[in-house]
């Protein structure tokens, strides 16, 4: 070992001194030492062997994400298996406090994440449009739809609907609403019993829940008559997704309103008393937007970790493990979007990678649209 650390010196420095050592032993075929490759699609070309040895040699992929580590735990793991020598260091983080962090950070020069995974699609687009995201075309990306790729910098990930959620002890029947328009008839017809007993998210507070507010505006016709109604029925703001499942769960609430799907349906899998709807008249769909940071300390290491998540394997843990749902068509399974296509065909209305996520990202906009929130909710601040 000692003849191979002296060796090592004439050859190009690396940030990760322990893969450095095996590249050189692999490259010498020193038959003491076993060298690991990373396990990648066969039908990869033979140039992205650089890749994958330039990401050993950087070591780590520092990924900000919005997204539960104990919902990726087993793909993380599946990664790392996969590709000896590179960890990754996740960092869990509400959407509004992950974009903040990120530009604070590069601002000040300081290292942030190599790549950066939220559901907070129009803040990602802003990222991408601002030219903070690294232009690369990923081997994966002629399996996603054509409106989930922007400019070989965003790429969206997964296929989550945003779904109606109910306690089964209190809201039964012909009171399980199907459509937007039945949250409205309910509300208005029934307000003793739901008044204080509704929730959806804080707009001001949770980046995807004023993406989903907005983006309803857009199909909606009648939603400012259903934020009225929210209002009328004191409304239970949060900020999180699992929190507002654990209100219903508990019979706190009984309902709530424009929820990630992906979380409510894993906790309806464990728990009868949970309801989830898939609206009937359209259902949003989000998908959680990747992007490699123009600055990434670990770029290899970044590409590594976004063609992975894309992979078809990435994306069969993601549905199985994590149950976000693929957006890969060729991924079988009950969290799919192949399987939520052939339920609701064309009342799915996926939020597509692209500029129009940035309109209410203007700031007149996004003011003139939280001020009528708060005055139809009242939610006065």
């Amino acid at each position: 070992m000692t003849i191979l650390r002296r060796m090592a010196r004439f050859i190009p420095a690396a940030a990760n001194p322990r893969g450095r050592l095996a590249a050189l032993a692999c490259a010498l075929a020193l038959p003491w030492l076993q060298c690991a490759h990373a396990e990648l699609p066969p039908e990869y070309p033979g140039a992205y062997r650089a890749i994958a040895s330039a990401a050993r040699d950087e070591g780590r992929v520092v990924v900000y994400s919005t997204t539960d580590l104990s919902a990726v735990a087993a793909l993380i793991r599946d990664f790392e298996q996969r590709n000896p020598g590179v960890k990754v260091d996740y960092n869990d983080l509400n959407s509004t406090d992950l974009h903040q962090r990120f530009l604070a950070e590069t601002a000040a020069g300081k290292p942030s994440a190599d790549v950066l995974w939220s559901s907070a699609m129009d803040l990602q687009m802003k990222l991408a449009n601002d030219d903070y995201a690294a232009r690369y075309k990923s081997p994966e990306a002629g399996s996603l739809p054509d409106w989930a790729v922007w400019r070989d910098t965003a790429y969206g990930t997964t296929f989550e609907p945003a779904v109606f959620v109910y306690n089964k002890h209190f809201v039964s029947g012909d009171d399980v609403p199907a459509t937007h328009a039945d949250i409205v008839r309910l509300l208005t017809t029934q307000r003793a019993k739901y008044a204080g007993n509704v929730t959806t998210y804080d707009i001001e507070k949770s980046a995807v829940g004023f993406l989903f507010a907005t983006q309803d505006s857009r199909v909606q016709t009648n939603f400012w008559e259903l934020a009225r109604a929210l209002g009328a029925n004191a409304v239970e703001l949060e900020a999180n997704t699992s929190v507002m499942v654990q209100r219903i769960a508990s019979g706190k609430d009984y309902l709530g309103y424009n929820l990630i799907g992906s979380y409510a349906l894993t906790r309806a899998r464990r728990d009868p008393s949970i309801g989830v709807v898939l609206p009937r008249d359209y259902t949003l769909v989000m998908s959680r937007i990747a992007l490699i940071s123009k600055t990434a300390s670990h770029p290899n290491a970044a590409r590594l970790w976004l063609d992975y998540l894309l992979s078809r394997r990435g994306q069969g843990l993601l549905s199985s493990h994590s149950e976000l749902f693929s957006i890969r068509d060729d991924v079988p399974g009950e969290y799919t979007a192949a399987t939520l296509r052939k339920e609701l065909g064309s009342r799915l209305k996926a939020i597509a990678v692209a500029p129009p996520l940035l309109v209410f990202l203007d700031r007149a906009k996004q003011q003139e649209f939280l001020r009528r929130w708060r005055r139809e909710t009242g939610d006065v601040k």
